[in-house]
């Protein structure tokens, strides 16, 4: 098992203190009606100055999660209930160490649960296998309602640790609904989508088991083609920045907590070279590529535009993630797979300029939203997909990108899933998991980590809480040597002069900051800080004082981010 790339604090944060202070964040704390922190609303998620996805305490969290599609499709359920007990592999996804599931949906599943309309298709589950499911109960019969089975569901991921996120697959309920390019069709509209996200959002208010959602999935096209999404500063119909602040405004007003995932595109326009989105050459849609006035990619992974026009959301901006999607040559075999590509040749050719910077700016984090697929020898006989497969697994592990791996289901056409083909829904296909195995987040000793703060990941008491992940970790022996030991021998980073560094050295750096009358200098609180104490505190190098800054490098010492304190010297 990984000991991966998330490092953990190693110091435990007096409880009294972490349940009030975030260490740090670049929005004010943000409560749903003024709930406080409890089961369903500790587990919040926000994104720091640093561009980390944090917990509401300031810890670095990863998502490292699956896929599993049905409720987008006529199904109305998880495919694959029609074979198996959900309730089961549920447990399996937890106990494999995932604890994160996107699941698509459509705004038309939304809307008829938010109507309580009748469910338009019969819901396809094993009555015998699903009891839990039916109306009639441990006997079998008629499958419940779809909304229904749908919060089982949610019940289920709730006690195995999971978090989910509602990925907006499509307009309308159906199989090839993702092949449509836009967040609206011919029979649900822009307001039609708005009205599902704002509802979906204010249901769940109060349960922090849905922690994201992903407003479209692969917003696409191209002009020759018809309809086609595009990215600048204009407010038509079809531009996705647009509609994607809007689509995050809706979500936020009802629950101000929720991480935002906002795709790419499919093509962004060569300004350098005369293009825009009103003047497409004829010919940069069809093969051979690359396009001639336009950067294409996959659908959904194309980032161009962040640059020119970022995605906006004022006093909400910390609950923004950019989550593109990437496959491999046996999806489609785009040019950049040629051969003796590598991760070297494809982040020069693709990935960098298409989303890499977006991390490497510290603009946002990332969330690869899919990635996935076969590698057998079977479909992958030259094991080109593998190579892409390795190539991206571990510049995700390298930069810490969250995931969400596509799929847990077996019957996706072109990639395979985490479920082996012709095993009706029973056995997993361990290589493939194996593979992935190395990309979920673990501790040092293998335990799978959950992203909720009580509650442990999975069932077979191989998953840790994030409490546990934090809490229950030694001080090592040279946490209060760092620093040079000069300037009347400083314990530089030891800003409550205890003898440790830790994160309530952080802590105090920000009480003193937000409250200096009680917690600054001279403050009358019995732990406000003293001028020993300051003096320890500057510990970022800018010689000015103490700052915001000087909490994050603390917290970064702590997750052996940075060896040293202070963060630079001079």
């Amino acid at each position: 098992m990984a000991n991966l790339l998330l490092k953990k604090s190693l110091a435990a944060v007096a409880a009294s203190v972490i349940a009030f202070i975030p260490l740090y964040r670049t929005a004010p704390e943000k409560s749903v009606n003024g709930a406080e922190p409890d089961a369903y609303h500790d587990d919040w998620l926000h994104v720091n100055d640093n561009a980390e996805i944090v917990d509401m305490y300031g810890n670095p969290v990863w998502l490292t999660g699956c896929n599993w599609f049905g409720y987008n499709v006529t199904t109305q359920v998880f495919d694959g209930v029609w074979s198996r007990n959900m309730h089961e592999m549920l447990n399996e996804i937890a106990d494999h160490g995932f604890n994160f599931l996107r699941v698509p949906m459509s705004t038309q599943i939304l809307l008829q649960w938010k109507n309580n309309e009748p469910d338009p298709y019969m819901v396809k589950i094993n009555e015998w296998k699903n009891p839990e499911l039916t109306v009639e109960g441990i006997e079998g019969g008629t499958p419940k309602y779809s909304f229904d089975i749908w919060n089982q569901a949610v019940e289920w991921c709730r006690e195995n640790g999971i978090k989910i996120m509602i990925d907006i697959h499509c307009a309308t309920t159906a199989s090839n609904g993702h092949q449509l390019p836009l967040w609206y069709d011919d029979n649900y509209s822009t307001e039609d989508w708005l009205e599902a996200l704002s509802w979906v959002a204010d249901y769940y208010k109060d349960d922090d088991t849905i922690l994201a959602i992903d407003l479209k999935n692969e917003p696409h096209g191209k002009k020759d083609e018809g309809d086609f999404a595009k990215w600048d500063d204009s407010t038509d119909l079809n531009n996705w920045k647009y509609a994607a602040e809007r689509g995050a405004e809706a979500v936020l007003e009802k629950n101000p907590n929720l991480l935002i995932m906002v795709e790419g595109i499919e093509v962004y326009p060569k300004f350098e070279e005369g293009a825009d989105w009103n003047s497409i050459g004829s010919d940069y849609s069809k093969p051979p590529y690359p396009y001639s006035n336009y950067h294409g990619t996959w659908w959904g992974g194309n980032f161009r535009g962040v640059k020119d026009y970022p995605i906006d959301l004022g006093e909400y901006q910390s609950q923004l993630v950019y989550s593109p999607h990437d496959y491999g040559p046996l999806v489609y075999d785009q040019t950049w797979f040629y051969g003796g590509f590598s991760q070297d040749t494809l982040m020069k050719d693709v990935w960098h300029d298409n989303w890499f910077f977006i991390i490497e700016d510290k603009t946002a984090p990332l969330l690869m939203g899919e990635w996935g697929g076969f590698m057998d020898d079977e479909h992958d006989a030259d094991r080109r997909n593998r190579v892409w497969l390795t190539a991206l697994r571990d510049l995700m592990i390298e930069n810490h990108i969250h995931h969400t791996f596509w799929c847990f289901n077996e019957n996706s056409s072109d990639t395979g899933g985490l479920i082996a083909g012709g095993t009706n829904w029973a056995e997993w296909d361990l290589e493939k998991y194996d593979f992935v195995e190395k990309a979920l987040w673990q501790d040092e000793n293998g335990k799978f980590i959950s992203l909720d703060h009580k509650i442990k990941l999975g069932q077979s008491g191989n998953g840790i809480s994030l409490s546990d992940y934090y809490s229950g970790n030694p001080i090592p022996p040279d946490s209060t040597q760092s620093g040079t030991g000069s300037d009347d021998d400083l314990a530089y980073g030891d800003a409550n002069c205890d003898g440790e560094i830790d994160m309530s050295d952080a802590v105090l750096i920000m009480q003193s900051l937000s409250n200096p009358d009680k917690y600054g200098l001279g403050g009358t609180s019995e732990t406000a800080i003293t001028e020993k104490g300051l003096k320890n505190a500057d510990v970022s190098g800018n010689g000015d004082g103490i700052t915001n800054n000087d909490a994050l490098a603390i917290q970064k010492y702590k997750l052996n981010l940075i060896s040293s304190l202070p963060e630079t010297q001079g």
